[in-house]
């Protein structure tokens, strides 16, 4: 060993609680950078296929014994699990002195591992802003993801060496801010899902016999631009002040998706507020746009 490099980072026994679609990726993520993991827990019959088919000849057992076997324990449960999780770890003494317990959600910082920590565990937030198929595609799109990362001080090398390990960039995230930072990326992500997938729909109705062919280019260059010049990308009949063009929309959507109605007609009055604080729609043209969609969801709730 070239006395000129560091020491290698200390190799880890590695438990998931929760064989969903995050903790199995992380643990492959992990043993590829030589890690082991010893044992996973899933309730689901869909956890532990998923359990097997990730992490091979990995021991499925209860999350006490997880903790019992596990030098680094990955919690990998849904939000609103992981606090009764963590207290009820606590208090069966499942917790050893020493453990690193990592937690995965978005939504919470290290606050929540606060019963672990009283028993000797250390904390670690590390949010991968990803979305997860549960398949071996997980680990690959891992390479360059930024995680949400929160930490106490003493353990922020530990965090960002784990993170690096797997392939990603942390992005440190304070204690108060991630329920806003999660919230950002659910506004983002979750709902592009839902406003692709009825588009699609619509585009389907209309006759479009692929729907994904037609939006792949069209979506990924609006985008690509979004993130480049942020609201200056913005585009369409809403920025421009068409009011003709909207109403024509929002009839058509009445008589073919109704339930797309709502959706549209916040979007348009979000996108026409931010066109019209950047300059991009004129202000005489917002007020016949606004006055468009104030008619149009008047008119919606009268029927």
């Amino acid at each position: 060993m070239n006395p000129s490099q560091p020491p290698r980072p200390a190799r880890l026994a590695v438990g998931v609680v929760g064989a969903g679609r995050v903790g199995p990726a992380l643990a492959r993520a992990l043993q590829q950078a030589g890690h082991r993991p010893v044992a996973v827990s899933g309730v689901s019959d869909t956890s532990v296929r998923r359990a097997a088919r990730m992490l091979p000849d990995v021991p499925l057992v209860p999350p006490a014994q997880v903790l019992e076997r596990a030098d680094l324990v990955l919690l990998t449960v849904p939000d609103d699990a992981l606090p009764s999780l963590v207290e009820g770890l606590a208090e069966t003494g499942a917790v050893r002195p020493g453990q690193l317990l990592v937690h995965t959600s978005g939504r919470y910082g290290t606050a929540v591992l606060d019963p672990a920590r009283r028993a000797g565990a250390l904390p670690l937030a590390l949010h991968p802003a990803m979305t997860f198929t549960g398949t071996e595609v997980d680990v690959q799109r891992l390479a360059g993801c930024s995680f949400g990362v929160t930490a106490p001080d003493e353990l922020r090398l530990a965090a960002e060496a784990l993170v690096i390990e797997m392939g990603g960039e942390p992005e440190w995230i304070a204690e108060e801010n991630r329920p806003l930072y999660h919230a950002a990326l659910a506004l983002g992500a979750n709902h592009l899902v839902t406003l692709v997938a009825q588009s699609m729909e619509l585009l389907a109705e209309a006759g479009v016999e692929h729907p994904d062919q037609m939006l792949g280019p069209l979506l990924g260059a609006a985008l690509d631009n979004a993130l480049r010049s942020g609201d200056a990308a913005l585009t369409g009949p809403v920025a421009r002040g068409d009011a003709g063009t909207v109403a024509a929309h929002v009839s058509e959507l009445r008589r073919h998706a109704p339930a797309a109605v709502a959706g549209y007609l916040a979007m348009a009055r979000a996108t026409a507020d931010r066109a019209l604080a950047h300059g991009l729609l004129k202000p005489e043209l917002a007020e016949d746009l606004l006055g468009v969609l104030a008619d149009t969801e008047s008119d919606g709730g009268d029927q």
